[in-house]
């Protein structure tokens, strides 16, 4: 699991709160979607008030409309890896963003889930992890979602991909890694809710 955190962190930890020179109130002029007040989105994360408008500043500076879609997405997330092909592994982050299910993403949804990832507590991450890998939002993670997940990422790490990739190693990282897992748990199971997946997070068996 500790690919995923890693991935965002390469990219999340360049968010630099600074407040100088930051106005008192969010500019939220010419935009087509203006979130929600500062104290409510205060209240649901763990940024505080300075925080959200300099995230907001930077996230309106992407997305005049306050609204970004997914190919835009797909754009600006491609900028932190230019040796490899984030598109699908994009798609996946995308839709987990994406908790409304309408196609795009707002301010709002963008803040919370980025909360989550950097502030939320062990359990907060493992749960945005789970929604990640659930590809088909059916409740569950099977072996497929868990191999296209792990393609993707290596898809995107390109050829800093180390060692170089033979044959299909995401499904025979994940073969091995449901082989070992069987073995030291003595189970069969190939799918996962979520409260099997933070139990066999936390217990160090994923």
């Amino acid at each position: 699991m500790g690919v995923v955190f890693g991935t965002f962190s390469m990219h999340t930890k360049q968010v630099t709160f600074r407040t100088d020179n930051i106005d008192d109130e969010l500019e939220m002029t010419m935009v087509c979607h203006r979130p929600e007040g500062l104290e409510q989105l205060e209240a649901q994360t763990n940024f505080t008030k300075q925080e959200l408008q300099v995230l907001y500043r930077g996230f309106k500076n992407e997305c005049p409309s306050g609204v970004v879609n997914e190919e835009t997405f797909k754009h600006i997330y491609a900028q932190f890896f230019p040796h490899g092909d984030p598109s699908t592994y994009a798609h996946y982050l995308f839709n987990a963003f994406d908790t409304r299910n309408n196609g795009s993403i707002k301010f709002e949804d963008f803040v919370m889930g980025l909360s989550t990832l950097l502030r939320g507590t062990v359990r907060d991450k493992l749960e945005w992890t789970f929604h990640l890998y659930d590809i088909n939002k059916d409740g569950f993670i099977n072996k497929e979602e868990m191999t296209e997940i792990v393609r993707a990422i290596y898809d995107m790490m390109g050829k800093h991909t180390y060692p170089a990739l033979k044959g299909d190693v995401p499904k025979q990282h994940v073969d091995a890694f449901f082989e070992v897992r069987n073995r030291k748990l003595f189970i069969l199971d190939t799918v996962y809710n979520v409260s099997s997946f933070i139990w066999l997070c936390e217990n160090n068996c994923l």
